[in-house]
């Protein structure tokens, strides 16, 4: 499946996890339910994955960790945050890169409408 495809279904995917809980909870609430609902859907799904960070080719252990990653295809960044800072999709686009993944999505669930608030980052390789 390819990378839109994928994150065209994670965005619906998201959608109705917040009409279904609405906004104001932590980030830990809505990436478990949108795991979960993604994973009922047949999606492979990981959570908290370990992003190694590599200087002068020695592993570093910095504590990056991406949200969720779909079919290892879509990072998805989870926010509960009033407003979205450059700093969220900075990290959203250091994953990519350091991950080697084209797409990711950045979701702020603390919103009364969650369609304005999720943001599509490309990694051009």
């Amino acid at each position: 499946m390819h990378e839109n495809d994928i994150s065209y279904q994670c965005i619906g995917t998201a959608i109705e996890v917040h009409k279904s809980i609405g906004p104001g909870l932590l980030e830990s609430a809505y990436e478990n339910a949108l795991a979960y609902d993604l994973r009922i859907k047949g999606y492979d799904v990981q959570q908290q994955v370990a992003m190694p960070f590599v200087y002068k080719e020695v592993k570093l252990d910095v504590g990056y960790r991406i949200d969720i990653l779909v079919n290892k295809k879509v990072i998805i960044e989870v926010k509960s945050v009033e407003t979205l800072a450059p700093v969220h999709y900075a990290q959203l686009l250091t994953y990519l890169r350091l991950s080697g993944v084209k797409l990711g999505l950045l979701i702020n669930f603390n919103a009364k409408t969650l369609k304005d608030n999720i943001h599509r980052i490309v990694n051009n390789l």
